[in-house]
């Protein structure tokens, strides 16, 4: 079935504050959801919803706790999120990082201590919105093996960067490896098979089986160059966050365990190396340049497109999925038809 952006909304506000979860809070958390829906990161939406109901039940989401600052600087901080929502911990950190920026024309923020907090992209948008360049990166629990290895050490370690246009949309958000694991974990709800050259079983052989990447590794994108990059996210989004790396990294994919992965946005102020005006124009300049060479998109584009298709005909739910949410809903007696029926 299909539902709408409000639908979903609606539904993630609802439950989350059938769990004792603040307005604000669940409102960061179901714009994000929706975010990622809405531009067609589907694994990251209201699909990995349950994940989250999953971490509240076992006490590793924690909607009460209060962040807090280990570190500052005028240009810096480093935030200790104590497993909050990891949705809420990264809005602050980026809503820091674009203030820090607007006196400095740069904000760094470093994160440990939070939560899985759905699409990267979303962080990166907000200092968009502010006429900033924005930049996030993280890693997550194991799930890429390093060139030449088959054990899963590296996580599939997410980057995005937004540049601010007069005319265009200008942003990446991907994982550095083949897939992100939420895609597999995505097929198989769904009983589909995942595309060839993405992952290899635990005996190091390709599959096509999302149930034998998830147990064994999925690829680095472009090979050596993705491993690269995400090896280096790993040390950013790790040891210089105060947060975990490689195996010690837990709690993205399985709620059950505490989160140790790290974060770290950036915003820079594009007004302080020239007129913001003339830079804007110089991107919308480049992009005009890019599309002349023919049909092509630039990096965003397929998001536009996605966001105007599923506002028009609405967000897919698989049967699996939206068995999973009713089961949720009935749990906490949350009146779901009510939303679905208007």
């Amino acid at each position: 079935m299909n539902i709408t952006a409000e639908q979903e909304r609606l539904i993630v506000i609802g439950i989350l504050k059938k769990m004792n979860v603040s307005d604000d809070d669940a409102s960061i958390v179901a714009d994000v959801t929706v975010d990622a829906d809405l531009k067609g990161f589907s694994s990251h939406g209201i699909g990995r919803f349950p994940q989250y109901i999953k971490g509240l039940k076992a006490g590793t989401i924690d909607p009460e706790a209060e962040i807090s600052i280990d570190n500052e600087t005028v240009s810096m901080a480093l935030l200790n999120g104590n497993h909050k929502f990891g949705h809420v911990v990264t809005y602050t950190a980026m809503e820091i990082a674009i203030e820090k920026a607007k006196e400095t024309g740069m904000g760094v923020v470093g994160v440990h201590n939070s939560n899985h907090f759905g699409v990267a992209g979303y962080y990166s948008d907000m200092a968009i919105m502010q006429d900033m360049v924005g930049i996030v990166v993280a890693n997550t629990e194991p799930a890429v093996a390093p060139i030449g290895g088959k054990e899963p050490i590296i996580g599939t370690n997410p980057i995005a960067i937004g540049i601010p246009s007069n005319s265009h949309y200008v942003s990446v958000d991907m994982a550095t490896s083949a897939s992100a694991r939420g895609k597999l974990l995505e097929a198989k709800r769904k009983g589909e098979k995942i595309p060839e050259n993405v992952a290899l079983d635990v005996d190091g052989n390709p599959t096509i089986d999302p149930e034998a990447a998830l147990k064994g590794s999925i690829l680095p994108f472009g090979a050596h160059k993705g491993y690269a990059l995400s090896f280096m996210i790993e040390i950013l989004a790790g040891p210089l966050v105060r947060a975990a790396f490689g195996r010690q990294v837990t709690g993205t994919a399985n709620p059950e365990k505490m989160c140790t992965k790290g974060d770290l946005v950036m915003a820079l102020d594009p007004s302080k190396f020239s007129n913001i005006d003339t830079f804007k124009g110089e991107v919308d300049d480049f992009i005009s340049e890019v599309k002349s060479s023919g049909n092509v998109f630039i990096p965003g584009d397929m998001e536009v497109r996605n966001i105007k298709d599923r506002k028009e005909n609405g967000i897919a739910i698989d049967n699996q999925l939206m068995e999973e949410i009713v089961e949720i809903a009935n749990e906490l007696s949350f009146d779901l038809d009510k939303i679905l029926d208007n």
